[in-house]
């Protein structure tokens, strides 16, 4: 089987430990995973922003550099759903416009073998305890892509309740947005902030020390206004917490 990481551009950029992380844990399941350095941004942000022939280029290189794996890997929800929802649309309009099938063929080929990483180790693996600890209270934030577009279900809570030491508990409203949304939050930064801070006080009353995202973006958003407000929580992407062990705590 041949697994690449895709590591995603907020990854890469800000939170560089999510992506060893996955590394980390894969590699103590069995599964080799290579990291092509061609790889780029996916294209969600112009996509989603409204400019649908600028992301055809990362649509096509995106194609090119993860072609001949098994399976593409990403620690993020939302570039897993610009993949899986969002390239077959940018095929179809490149199609229909009369500009060629090349990039409708790169959807057929990248959407199938692109996985978030909860899915990857439930439905590909067939695992939910991957030999972690972490002795923590931890309540789980579902967001938004990995709720409503890639239907995750309850893939990351069968995760966590199989790590020793972790104790799981509900979050209020859990399926309330955060208020990020990536340029959301620019646009709109006032109501992005309220939704944030309705978060943030409900992750606050569960009596947590952390919150786990399936997304640093998300994560990047919550921890800010947990931040702000002094909050001590501490915001976590589940893979450093199924990367943690007794040897090695992430």
């Amino acid at each position: 089987m041949r697994v690449a990481l895709f590591v995603t551009c907020v990854n890469d950029t800000l939170y560089p430990r999510t992506g060893r992380a996955v590394v980390t844990l894969l590699e103590r399941l069995g599964v080799t995973v290579e990291f092509p350095l061609e790889q780029s941004c996916c294209g969600q942000a112009q996509f989603n922003t409204g400019y649908r022939r600028e992301s055809e280029p990362l649509v096509a290189r995106f194609g090119r550099v993860f072609e001949g794996y098994d399976y593409v890997v990403t620690p993020s929800g939302s570039c897993t759903a610009m993949v899986r929802e969002n390239y077959p649309r940018v095929g179809a309009r490149a199609r229909d416009e009369g500009r060629g099938e090349a990039l409708a063929r790169v959807a057929e080929s990248v959407v199938p073998r692109t996985l978030e990483l909860t899915e990857f180790l439930v439905d590909v693996l067939g695992v939910t305890d991957v030999g972690a600890y972490y002795p923590h209270r931890v309540t789980y934030h579902p967001t938004c892509h990995g709720l409503r577009m890639l239907g995750l279900g309850d893939r990351p809570h069968r995760l966590l309740r199989a790590v020793r030491g972790l104790e799981l508990v509900e979050l209020p409203g859990a399926e309330e947005c955060c208020g990020f949304g990536g340029t959301f939050a620019v646009k709109n930064a006032a109501v992005s902030a309220a939704m944030g801070a309705d978060k943030a006080r409900a992750i606050v009353g569960t009596g947590a020390a952390a919150v786990c995202t399936v997304d640093n973006s998300c994560q990047m958003h919550i921890g800010g206004t947990l931040s702000r407000m002094g909050a001590t929580v501490r915001p976590v992407h589940i893979a450093e917490i199924l990367a943690s062990t007794e040897e090695e705590v992430w």
